[in-house]
C-alpha cells in the first residue's frame, strides 16, 4: 500500500476488516450502507493528514456511536496518536482499547507514559496499575528456545529493557503519589535491570526528594556518564547543572565533584562491559561488524573463529535442509573442492541456514554428506544473504571478494572456479575452444 494516504490505507484495513469471533458472543453485523459511505467520505477528505484522520473518526464516532467497528476504530485512533505524541488521546482511546485487549504491552507503556507526563495523582495511581500489569506480563513471557545464543541474546537485551522500562514507570507514579522510598527503590532496580539514563535520573530525582543529595549526584553521574558512553543526548548538559547544584548543596562547594563523576564513569564503564561480556557468552557475534569477527557454530557443537582464516581465501555456501536447489549443487561444489585440493589457502565452508538447527545433522546422516557443517549465527543477516544458495567469497583480508545469488548448473563449476582464482589474484586458464 505504498503511496496510499494514511486515511486510504485506514480505509482498506477497516472496511473488509473481520472481527475475531471471540470478541463478542456473536459477530458483530457489518456496517450498514450508510455508514460506510459516511466513513469512506470522511476518510477520503481527511487526505494524508494524521490531525485530519482523527478528526474524521472522532466526527464518525459521534455520529455512530453505536458502530459495529467502533473497537477497530479505536485501536486506529490511538495508533495515529501515538504519532503525534497527542497524550489526551493516547490515554483517552488508549484505555478504550485495553478495556477490550488488557494484556496489549505497546498500549500499556504508552498509555502509563501519558499518564505520568499529564501528571496528577489520579493519573499516577492509574499509570502505576497499568505499569504494574505491564511488568507482570513481561515477567511471564517466554525467553526463547534454550541452546540458540543469537536468539537467546536479543531476547535477553529486550527483556531487560522492557522490564527496566516497566519498573521505571512504576518508580515515577510512586514519587508522584509522594511514596519517596518505594519510588527510590523501584528506580534503582530498573537500573540494575538495564542501565539506562532514564532510570538514573528517575532515581536521582527521588533520592533528591528525600534530601538524600549525595546519591542523588552520583545517579546523576551515572547518567552523564551513560550519555557520554552511548551518545550525545540534548539533556546531558542539564544533568551536569543539576549535578553541580546537588553537590553543592551536600559539600558547599564542587570541590571534587570532578573525581566524582570520574568514578561514576570507572563504575559505569565497567557495568556495561560486564553486561557486553555476559551477552557475549550467549552470543559471540553480538558485537559483530564484520565476516572476520563471527563465530560459528558447527553441527557437533564445535566452534570456528572467522579470524582464525585469514590469510585464505573463504568460500562461504549458504544452504538449508528444506532447498532444492542446494541439493543439485551440492555434487557441484565437490567438484569446484577438487579443483583446489593441493591449495591450502582455499577454505570451503558449509554455512546452514535452517531456523530449526535440529534438523540439519539426520539430514547430513540420510543423505551421506560427509562435509562440516557450520551453521550462519547471523552471518548472512551481516552479508544480507536473502535467497538460498547464495555464495560469498572472502578474500585473504576477509572482505567479500565475489558473491553469487542462485546458480546455473551448466555454469556454476567454471564460474565459481574463476571467482576463486580472481579472489587469490590467479591467471585465468585460458578458454576452451568451441
Amino acid at each position: 500500500m505504498k503511496g496510499l494516504s494514511i486515511a486510504a490505507v485506514f480505509s482498506v484495513w477497516v472496511l473488509t476488516a473481520q472481527t475475531p469471533p471471540t470478541a463478542a458472543p456473536k459477530p458483530p453485523a457489518a456496517m450498514s450502507t450508510v455508514e460506510d459511505d459516511s466513513l469512506r467520505q470522511a476518510l477520503g477528505e481527511a487526505g494524508n493528514s494524521p490531525v485530519d484522520f482523527i478528526r474524521a473518526i472522532e466526527s464518525h464516532l459521534q455520529k455512530f456511536p453505536n458502530t459495529t467497528r467502533r473497537v477497530e476504530l479505536e485501536r486506529a485512533l490511538v495508533k495515529v496518536a501515538f504519532e503525534l505524541k497527542d497524550d489526551d488521546r493516547i490515554v483517552k482511546y488508549g484505555q478504550e482499547v485495553l478495556a477490550h485487549d488488557p494484556d496489549d504491552t505497546q498500549v500499556l507503556e504508552r498509555v502509563a507514559t501519558s499518564l505520568l507526563r499529564k501528571g496528577g495523582k489520579e493519573n499516577a495511581a492509574m499509570a502505576l496499575k497499568y505499569a504494574k500489569h505491564l511488568q507482570d506480563l513481561l515477567a511471564s513471557t517466554v525467553t526463547g528456545q534454550p541452546g540458540n545464543g543469537r536468539d537467546e541474546s536479543k531476547i535477553k537485551d529486550s527483556a531487560d529493557r522492557s522490564n527496566a522500562r516497566a519498573l521505571m514507570l512504576q518508580a515515577r507514579a510512586e514519587g508522584l503519589l509522594e511514596d519517596y522510598p518505594k519510588a527510590c527503590d523501584l528506580a534503582e532496580l530498573s537500573f540494575s535491570a538495564y542501565p539506562s539514563v532514564e532510570a538514573a535520573r528517575e532515581s536521582s530525582r527521588w533520592l533528591a526528594a528525600m534530601g538524600k543529595n549525595e546519591e542523588a549526584v552520583r545517579y546523576l553521574a551515572k547518567a552523564f556518564t551513560i550519555s557520554e558512553l552511548k551518545s550525545t543526548d540534548p539533556e546531558a548538559a542539564r544533568d551536569r547543572v543539576r549535578m553541580g547544584e546537588l553537590y553543592k548543596q551536600w559539600k558547599g562547594s564542587d570541590a571534587g565533584l570532578g573525581d566524582l563523576i570520574l568514578q561514576e564513569y570507572d563504575h559505569t564503564s565497567a557495568a556495561f562491559a560486564a553486561r557486553r561480556q555476559e551477552l557475549r557468552k550467549m552470543d559471540p557475534n553480538a558485537e559483530a561488524k564484520e565476516p572476520g569477527q563471527f563465530t560459528l557454530s558447527g553441527v557437533l557443537g564445535d566452534k570456528l573463529a572467522l579470524a582464525s582464516l585469514k590469510g585464505k581465501v573463504v568460500v562461504l555456501d549458504f544452504w538449508a535442509t528444506w532447498c532444492g536447489p542446494c541439493r543439485l549443487q551440492h555434487p557441484l561444489y565437490e567438484e569446484v573442492k577438487k579443483r583446489f585440493k593441493d591449495r591450502d589457502d582455499v577454505v570451503f565452508l558449509a554455512v546452514d541456514t535452517d531456523e530449526d538447527h535440529t534438523l540439519v545433522k539426520p539430514f547430513l546422516e540420510q543423505n551421506q554428506w560427509n562435509q562440516k557443517v557450520y551453521f550462519e549465527d547471523g552471518l548472512g543477516s551481516l552479508l544480507q544473504v536473502t535467497s538460498i544458495p547464495t555464495t560469498v567469497i572472502l578474500d585473504k583480508d576477509g572482505a567479500v571478494s565475489s558473491r553469487m545469488n542462485g546458480f546455473l548448473p551448466d555454469r556454476f563449476v567454471d564460474m565459481l572456479s574463476d571467482r576463486i582464482r580472481e579472489a587469490l589474484k590467479l591467471a585465468q586458464p585460458p578458454a576452451k575452444a568451441d
